[in-house]
Order: structure tokens, then C-alpha cells, then sequence
């Protein structure tokens, strides 16, 4: 069975949506090598990635069209297959997308053979696989920023499952990974 990780960029008040915050780790002259570093173990570990349809949507328009991107995103994404929660969308328009009904047929998923299948972004899709208890590990890196409003990874209605720490790295820039697996 394959492993579903849901991996988010959050900041100190469990803040997920992008803002200023994000470009902390961005700063001119920060080292980002081991941010970097851990980004390809990551997606080293993984073939397939998970999202709901906006989410799609911005990385259909922005990944494939990028031609100087030396992390390894660009071609991570454009080779693994890209899963798309959506009721809607009917013509993918990005090699090596499924399109998928709804969160009940991510179980299948699961079930077929090969390495990890990686959620990021997405915090509708998030909400709801965390209701159905389909997440096994959260990757969390947590940025050195309060926003103090946002959408947030674990919503109130949620029962959140007993989680159990595996890792943390801290990195240059002040970013610092959690990472938790289900107990």
C-alpha cells in the first residue's frame, strides 16, 4: 500500500495559505541548498502527486512552462503522475494527469502498486482526506512567520488522528521541517 503525505508550507499559527510569509526562506543571500537537499529525497520517494482543481490549475499553468528551474520541480512534476480531485474538470491538458470523481477513489489509488503519492497545497482536498483518514504522514515546513489569519491546515470541524513525530530538520534560512506519521 502506498503511503499518502500530505506536505505543506505553514507558518507558526498553522497558517497555510501563501502570502509575504512564503518568501522568508527566499531571502537574497540565504543558503537554500538543504531546503533543496530535502525536496529531492522527497520527490525521490514519491511518483505521484495528489491535488485538488484550483491547486491543479495554478501548477498546470506555472510548472510546465518553466525552462531554468534547477530544483528538480519542474521535471519531478512533469514525470510523476498527477492525480486531480475534481467533479468538473474535464480535459487535464498536463501529461500524465487522472482525473478523479472524489476523494473516495484515492483509496484505489493507494492500493496500486508504487512509491509514494505526495498531496501539497490543496487545503479543500487536505480537509477532506484528513476526514477520511487517508493521510499517513504530515511534511510539514513550518516558516518563521505568524499570520495570524488564513486558512489552516487542521480546521476545527476535524478529528485530528494521534500523530507521532519521525523528524525534524531545521534549515539556513529558519524554515524547519516536522515531519509527523499517523500512530
Amino acid at each position: 500500500m502506498r503511503d499518502l503525505i500530505v506536505t505543506e508550507n505553514i507558518t507558526l499559527d498553522g497558517v497555510i495559505e501563501a502570502a509575504d510569509w512564503f518568501n522568508v526562506a527566499n531571502a537574497e543571500g540565504v543558503d537554500q541548498s538543504d531546503i533543496t537537499e530535502a525536496l529531492n529525497a522527497h520527490m525521490a520517494s514519491s511518483d505521484a502527486v495528489l491535488f485538488g482543481r484550483v491547486t491543479f490549475e495554478q501548477m498546470r499553468g506555472y510548472w510546465p512552462n518553466q525552462t531554468d528551474d534547477t530544483s528538480g520541480v519542474t521535471d519531478h512534476l512533469n514525470k510523476a503522475t498527477k492525480y486531480v480531485v475534481s467533479s468538473t474538470l474535464e480535459a487535464p491538458e498536463w501529461a500524465n494527469t487522472v482525473i478523479l470523481r472524489g476523494v473516495d477513489e484515492i483509496r484505489a489509488v493507494q492500493d496500486q502498486p508504487g512509491k509514494d503519492i505526495v498531496a501539497t497545497g490543496s487545503i479543500q482536498l487536505v480537509h477532506a482526506l484528513i476526514a477520511a483518514d487517508l493521510v499517513d504522514e504530515y511534511r510539514l515546513f513550518v516558516y518563521p512567520a505568524v499570520e495570524g489569519k488564513g486558512e489552516r491546515l487542521f480546521a476545527e470541524a476535524l478529528e485530528i488522528p494521534v500523530l507521532r513525530l519521525v523528524e525534524t530538520r531545521p534549515f539556513n534560512s529558519g524554515v524547519v521541517l516536522l515531519r509527523y506519521r499517523r500512530s
